[in-house]
């Protein structure tokens, strides 16, 4: 049974971008509805977020400059507004808060206290630990928006095979065992794009649609199990490619240059490791010729691809150049 959301948003924390507000909701209805959704801060510097907000139905709390407390204000009302829903709402199961402030810790902790799965989501650079330790599950933004091909036509324009192919992956790729009943499938797919029909796209039935995606794209498996039709993401190629001494520099820069095309200009190093080890999974840094990644990162700011900053806490942060 999919999960009933409350999904509440600082939009300071995600950067306000359309792309990533859009990569949060799509992540949120792969899981399931969201019944409630809240931005906070908003300003007329966001103006372009406005299409999305409305067909999604989301409420807007507008930013008030006014002192310093501004920001204090913004936490306190979605704390507020996070606990009316938990009390007075019996349909929502599940929040997603978007915001790494450890200032949410205490609400995280009621919310779980009253049996509620709370997704924390929050950029790598913004993150408190103590949050992301409290969340029943927490992601970075940055993961959230990675690899994005944003190839699905929008809303309102026709979905070609490849589109349907496309989506059916992402929601693949969110199930734990890679895996799903054709039946959730779908619903995933009719919270993603409400106006997707398989006969739109020629096929009367959405098992013989899938048989040809199965086919022709090869993205993933079909298996029937007791009258189920069960979908199987395929396990990703190897990289044909492996990290060298001669080429890890470019490498890295093309990652480096996707996470600031998605906007962000500063992320965590071991975000950075992470991205790198899911494409080159037997990555270790004494292939290239260091012992650290640390010395890594070192070399890549020779390079004049990053600057090694710290935070208030003084952990490690790269800022992308």
């Amino acid at each position: 049974m999919a999960a009933h959301f409350a999904l509440f948003v600082d939009l300071e924390n995600c950067g306000g971008k359309k792309s990533m507000l859009m990569d949060v909701i799509e992540r949120v209805k792969i899981r399931g509805d969201i019944l409630i959704g809240k931005v906070y801060g908003y300003t007329d510097s966001y103006s372009d977020l406005k299409e999305t907000l409305l067909s999604n139905t989301f409420t807007v709390v507008p930013s008030l400059r006014f002192g310093r407390s501004q920001k204090n204000s913004m936490d306190i009302q979605l704390v507020i507004d996070a606990l009316d829903v938990a009390y007075r709402n019996d349909l929502i199961d599940s929040f997603c808060i978007v915001s790494g402030d450890s200032d949410y810790v205490p609400l995280v902790g009621k919310l779980k206290s009253m049996g509620k799965f709370v997704l924390g989501i929050s950029r790598s650079e913004a993150a408190s630990g103590v949050f992301m330790n409290a969340c029943s599950e927490f992601q970075f933004l940055e993961s959230v928006a990675s690899g994005k091909e944003r190839a699905a036509a929008p809303v309102g324009e026709a979905l070609t095979l490849a589109d349907v192919n496309h989506l059916i992956v992402t929601i693949l790729g969110e199930a734990d065992s890679g895996e799903m009943l054709a039946s959730e499938v779908k619903s995933a797919l009719l919270r993603l794009r409400p106006d997707f029909s398989e006969k739109s796209v020629g096929y009367s039935t959405f098992g013989k649609l899938l048989a040809r995606l199965a086919q022709q794209f090869g993205a993933f498996t079909l298996v029937s199990s007791n009258f189920n039709l069960i979908l199987q993401l395929n396990q990703a190629h190897a990289a044909s490619e492996q990290l060298t001494r001669e080429n890890y520099i470019s490498i890295f820069s093309r990652l480096l240059a996707e996470y600031k095309r998605d906007g962000f200009d500063r992320v965590n190093p071991s975000l950075l490791k992470s991205a790198i080890q899911s494409e080159y999974p037997d990555f270790t840094e004494r292939q290239i010729g260091h012992r650290r990644f640390s010395d890594v990162l070192r070399a890549l700011e020779r390079e004049r691809l990053l600057r090694i900053e710290s935070d208030e806490s003084g952990n490690m942060l790269v800022n992308i150049l």
